[in-house]
């Protein structure tokens, strides 16, 4: 990990296309100080509100933190939130072109309600039917094949942009174009991200997406359903996270596992945000997989000593792999 340094100054030169559900993250920052007397439930004194980019558009702002350019395929409604939305990636520097509005459809938002840096509660606004607008697909084709991409990151939050068709058509594209590519994957949509370079679900959703329960310490279990899990999506490697057992990766000719590293853990929100971040700037600089892997485990674990949704900072990546 001494070689971060000149890891970082590889990804400078990386242009990333991030195509997933983007959102906004909404926060109300407060105090609890006595109990409602309607219901038996906290009264948050709101002292602080902040709206950030969350989802995809997170991703993309790991991607612009850690000095590569991104550029973020999504859509977002008509409503007054998609405006809101627009106006923050301004904000941030983020190019806007692959962002797509949608009329008579509502843009995700989900609000946090937090006191003492914990979760009190969480609101979500959204709209999740899948979107079947031909033009999409057709603009994402164009910007891929006009576009000079390192890297194509899924980032799939089971909001409605990646719909089976979408995902199909910008593998075959990237396949093409010899782009890598690597999935954040979520139930619905698990195994249509076929031929993929890189698919990486947390422990949940392997559970969930492949319909099955395995102790997580044991070592042949893991295994086996990862082969499987490969076999089935003819994926080049599964890059598994584990959360407090940290993290797993296998492809063709090797295993490699790595513990979490020591925390004080926070919120785990948009970790494995910055997880396939790290990992797809890994996977463009054509990084060996076990460096890959411990590079997005090390910065996977440092976002989550922070409140809220954030994006990794160079300085805390170069800080931590020093100790």
């Amino acid at each position: 990990m001494s070689s971060i340094a000149n890891i970082l100054h590889q990804f400078q030169s990386k242009k990333v296309l991030v195509i997933g559900d983007a959102m906004i993250d909404a926060y109300m920052w407060g105090e609890v100080n006595r109990m409602s007397p309607e219901a038996p439930v906290p009264i948050v004194e709101i002292n602080k509100r902040e709206s950030r980019l969350g989802g995809a558009a997170n991703v993309a702002l790991n991607i612009q933190s850690l000095g590569a350019i991104p550029v973020l395929f999504s859509s977002i409604g008509s409503d007054h939130y998609g405006d809101l939305f627009l106006k923050l990636m301004k904000e941030q520097n983020l190019s806007t072109e692959g962002i797509q509005r949608i009329s008579n459809r509502s843009t995700t938002v989900k609000t946090r309600i937090i006191s003492d840096n914990k979760h009190v509660l969480r609101v979500d606004e959204e709209e999740v039917s899948m979107i079947r607008d031909e033009k999409i697909i057709e603009c994402l084709k164009n910007l891929i094949l006009t576009g000079t991409f390192d890297v194509i990151i899924f980032e799939d939050y089971n909001k409605g942009l990646l719909s089976e068709k979408l995902i199909q058509t910008a593998i075959e594209i990237a396949t093409e174009k010899n782009i890598p590519t690597i999935v954040d994957p979520k139930k619905e949509n698990f195994f249509a991200y076929k031929g993929v370079d890189i698919f990486k679900p947390n422990l949940k959703e392997i559970k969930e997406g492949m319909d099955v329960e395995f102790e997580v310490q044991s070592e042949s279990e893991l295994s086996r359903y990862v082969e499987i899990l490969r076999a089935k999506l003819n994926a080049k490697s599964i890059l598994l996270t584990l959360s407090e057992h940290g993290i797993y990766y296998q492809n063709r000719e090797n295993i490699f596992r790595e513990k979490a590293h020591k925390r004080s853990i926070v919120d785990v929100s948009g970790a494995g945000d910055t997880v396939v971040s790290v990992a797809a700037l890994a996977l463009a600089c054509q990084l060996d997989s076990e460096l890959l892997m411990r590079i997005a485990n090390l910065a996977g674990g440092l976002v989550c000593e922070k409140v809220g949704v954030v994006p990794i900072l160079k300085e805390d990546l170069l800080k931590a792999s020093l100790q």
